[in-house]
C-alpha cells in the first residue's frame, strides 16, 4: 500500500477537524450573543426597533445620529407599568385623601373629593384629567420637597394592585425595561414624560427604571422658595404649574430638555402630541404605541376606555407607519412576577 506524503496527511487531517469543530464554533458564536429584548417575540414590533437603534447607532452609516441628540421619551403610565382600572397615582391620591379628610369635613358633599374619599373608582374615572387636578392639589398643596417623598416611598411600600396582589413597582413590563436598559446600552437618554405627578414620579423613577429624578418630566405645581424657622424650604402651592398631557407633553419637553426627541413611546391619546411633534423632526425617528390587547396576563382596552384611551393615536400610528405594539402577539412575558 502506498502511504499518502506528510502534507496530504496534514491537510486531511486539518479537514476533518474543521468539519468537526465548525459547528461548534457556531453554535458557541450563536450562544455568545444574548438578545437583548429577551422577553419580545419576533416579530415586526422587535425588529422595528432593534433596526432603528442600530441604524442610529452605527457610526460613518447613513442615518448615525450622535449621542447627544439621541434622546428616548416614554410616557409612564400604561407605557411602562399598569394604568388599569385606574391610574395608579389616582389610588396614591384616595389613600392619601382618607388619611386627611377627618379635617375635610366638606368633601363628603363635594365631587371629586366625596369619590376619593369614599373609593367610587367609576365617579373618580369619569371626573377625568379635572378631577385628577382637583385632587393633585389637595394632596399635595403644602408639603416641602423633604416631606413629601417620605410619603410617597411609605406608601408605595404596603399599597398592593388589586388584581394581581402585587406592590406597583413589581406591575411594570419586564419588556419596557428591556427596551430602556437596551437603547441606553446604545447612547440613548432616556426620560419619562408622563401627566402623573412630577413629584410621585421621581421617588421611584431611578430604582425601577434607571431613570434619574433629573430625567423626569410630569405634572406639576407651582412652588415657592421660602426661609422657614432660619432653614430654606421648597414649597407646593395650592395651584397648578402645568399639566404634562397631551399637548403639555411637547411643550414640557421642550422647556425641560430642550432638545426634540428622535424616539417616543405611549400608549394612549394623551401620547400622540408627543409622537406627532418626534416624527415631524429631521433625520431618522421612531415612534411606538402599546395596545394593550390582552385581558389575561394583563387588560384589554382601547378606543372606549376612559383610562388610557387609545383612539386618535391609533389611527394615526397606523396611517403613518408607526409601530403599534401588539401585547398579546409581541411580549413573551409582561410582568417579571409572570413566567
Amino acid at each position: 500500500m502506498r502511504m499518502p506524503s506528510a502534507g496530504r496527511l496534514l491537510s486531511t487531517i486539518l479537514f476533518l477537524a474543521a468539519i468537526l469543530v465548525a459547528p461548534n464554533l457556531a453554535r458557541s458564536k450563536q450562544a455568545g450573543v444574548q438578545d437583548p429584548l429577551p422577553s419580545w417575540n419576533e416579530g415586526a414590533s422587535k425588529k422595528s426597533i432593534v433596526d432603528f437603534v442600530t441604524r442610529v447607532s452605527k457610526e460613518g452609516g447613513p442615518d448615525f445620529v450622535p449621542v447627544d441628540q439621541r434622546i428616548a421619551t416614554f410616557d409612564n403610565d400604561g407605557t411602562l407599568w399598569v394604568e388599569q382600572p385606574i391610574y395608579t397615582q389616582f389610588i396614591f391620591l384616595m389613600d392619601r385623601m382618607r388619611s386627611l379628610a377627618p379635617h375635610h369635613p366638606e368633601w363628603k358633599t363635594t365631587q371629586p373629593y366625596a369619590a376619593a374619599v369614599s373609593g367610587d373608582l367609576k365617579a373618580l374615572a369619569a371626573s377625568g384629567e379635572i378631577g385628577l387636578v382637583k385632587l393633585f392639589m389637595v394632596t399635595h398643596a403644602g408639603t416641602t420637597t423633604e416631606e413629601f417623598p417620605p410619603i410617597v416611598e411609605n406608601w408605595l411600600a404596603t399599597a398592593k394592585q388589586k388584581r394581581f396582589d402585587k406592590q406597583y413597582t413589581e406591575c411594570v413590563y419586564q419588556p419596557m425595561i428591556e427596551l430602556l436598559a437596551y437603547m441606553r446600552a446604545n447612547g440613548f437618554k432616556t426620560y419619562i414624560v408622563s401627566g402623573g405627578g412630577v413629584d410621585f414620579m421621581r421617588v421611584f423613577s431611578e430604582k425601577v427604571y434607571g431613570v434619574p429624578p433629573e430625567q423626569v418630566v410630569g405634572s406639576s405645581l407651582k412652588t415657592k422658595f421660602e426661609m422657614r424657622d432660619g432653614e430654606p424650604i421648597i414649597l407646593r402651592l395650592d395651584e397648578i404649574g402645568s399639566v404634562d398631557d397631551g399637548p403639555g407633553k411637547p411643550e414640557n419637553i421642550d422647556r425641560m430638555i430642550g432638545r426634540r426627541p428622535i424616539a417616543a413611546f405611549g400608549n394612549s391619546d394623551g401620547d400622540l402630541p408627543m409622537l406627532q411633534w418626534t416624527a415631524a423632526g429631521p433625520g431618522p425617528r421612531f415612534m411606538l404605541l402599546v395596545h394593550h390587547t390582552d385581558a389575561e396576563r394583563e387588560y384589554a382596552y382601547d378606543r372606549h376606555s376612559p383610562v388610557g384611551r387609545l383612539d386618535k393615536a391609533w389611527d394615526e400610528a397606523v396611517a403613518k407607519g408607526w409601530t403599534v405594539v401588539d401585547m398579546k402577539n409581541d411580549w413573551k412575558q409582561i410582568f417579571a412576577f409572570q413566567k
